[in-house]
């Protein structure tokens, strides 16, 4: 071991928790002076300490001795977001006003990758997709690099233009989307190197919009479940989500990727949506003894760790290994505070995300996340309204939870 480096890692990962030297010594039962001298590399904390940091900092213990830390990549759709504001929906023939407009990025990679990096400055993020050769792929490369996230694994087509997608939102944060895939029509596993990934986690979505990913396989039964496979394999943890789409078989598609998932995201639409049963009740509650047989059913399929719903009311998660069901509602946002919703589900993925890769528990998870996506409740887009952490943990008790009846 090097004492410098490992001196140089944990003075970094203090500072970046504002945590004083002092503070991390009263956590660790040493002096002052002792990591005052581990941080100047005149020694190293002993081997039984190491556990205890790596908890703290929410990094390996490897990484504590070699520096080298292992991240989360997001794949998958890159989308331009045209997002327009409108009063109403108007009837077919009719005109509707469009009261503001805004360019925005778009898409599970984007919105996930940015939230997070907002969550947490300088965490390893990758981005992994394709972008067209044109002004809104330069837009959304440009835009992820500005948060320090790696895009060397972005791929630019030279004949598929960047997918875009005209985004309706209304006052009340309901939206509809229309949706051009370009580039994301083309990105194919081809277009991965599993072996030069350097992260804990790798996240993708969206199941359903990614055409060569949701191609049948004859072993795997698509070739995403492959693709999974193949990122186990590697030792990488995966995560996937989808989308909302009431025509799609989410049987054929979503099924076979899920034995092969370390954990599976997704709302109560779409969890629903596999096993056939209504996720709310006649009265317009949501069903959770449903959605909690959903998520048992896709435990029986194969997810590994863990399955996360989310909806408006509330967070969702099933502990796959223990069987623990946990549930907590959302937020309490004020109607006022809510400018629209583009992106919430991506912006709890986030936070799950963050809070798996830190080791937190179910309800700390489901707790952070929910916080996540009130915050994308801030904001027009999907990115804007992100907070950090120590921001996220300080809303619940700004605004409460909804009872959940």
């Amino acid at each position: 071991m090097d004492p410098k480096g490992i001196g140089t890692t944990i003075s970094s990962l203090r500072r970046r928790q504002d945590m004083t030297q002092a503070q991390l010594a009263e956590h660790l039962k040493v002096s002052s002076k002792t990591v005052s001298k581990w941080e100047n590399g005149l020694g190293y904390p002993e081997i039984t300490q190491f556990p205890a940091l790596a908890e703290l900092f929410g990094v390996t213990i490897d990484f504590l001795m070699t520096g080298e830390r292992k991240g989360i990549a997001i794949a998958g759709n890159l989308i331009t977001d045209l997002v327009k504001n409108i009063e109403s929906f108007p009837k077919v023939g009719m005109l509707a006003k469009i009261s503001g407009y805004e360019r925005a990025v778009g898409g599970c990679v984007p919105n996930t990758a940015i939230n997070l990096a907002k969550i947490e400055r300088g965490l390893p993020i990758t981005a992994i997709g394709m972008v067209g050769d044109d002004e809104h792929g330069r837009y959304v490369i440009s835009t992820l690099q500005k948060y320090g996230i790696d895009t060397g694994n972005v791929g630019v087509s030279a004949s598929s233009p960047t997918a875009f997608c005209d985004v309706m939102s209304l006052p009340t944060g309901e939206r509809t989307f229309f949706t051009a895939q370009g580039a994301n029509d083309a990105f194919s596993p081809a277009d991965i190197d599993l072996n030069s990934l350097n992260c804990k986690i790798l996240h993708i979505g969206y199941i359903l919009l990614l055409d060569r990913f949701d191609q049948p396989d004859d072993e795997y039964g698509t070739v995403m479940a492959r693709f999974l496979h193949d990122a186990q394999q590697k030792g990488i943890k995966t995560s996937i989500d989808t989308v909302s789409d009431a025509s799609a078989d989410y049987g054929a598609l979503v099924v076979p990727a899920l034995k092969y998932c370390n954990f599976a995201m997704m709302n109560e639409i779409e969890c629903c949506a596999i096993s056939g049963l209504a996720p709310y009740r006649t009265d317009g509650r949501l069903h959770i003894e449903n959605i909690r047989t959903c998520m048992q059913e896709m435990a029986e399929w194969g997810v590994r760790e863990k399955v996360i719903v989310h909806a408006k009311s509330a967070g969702l998660c099933l502990d796959v290994k223990t069987g623990e069901f946990t549930v907590i509602p959302s937020l309490n946002i004020p109607s006022e505070r809510i400018k629209g919703s583009v992106g919430a589900g991506d912006a709890f993925a986030a936070g799950c995300l963050y809070a798996l890769y830190h080791g937190y528990s179910d309800e700390a998870m489901l707790r952070l996340a929910s916080a996540a996506a009130a915050c994308n409740l801030f904001a027009e887009n999907s990115i804007d309204g992100m907070r950090s952490k120590q921001e996220l943990l300080k809303l619940e008790e700004k605004y409460g939870r909804i009872p959940l009846c």
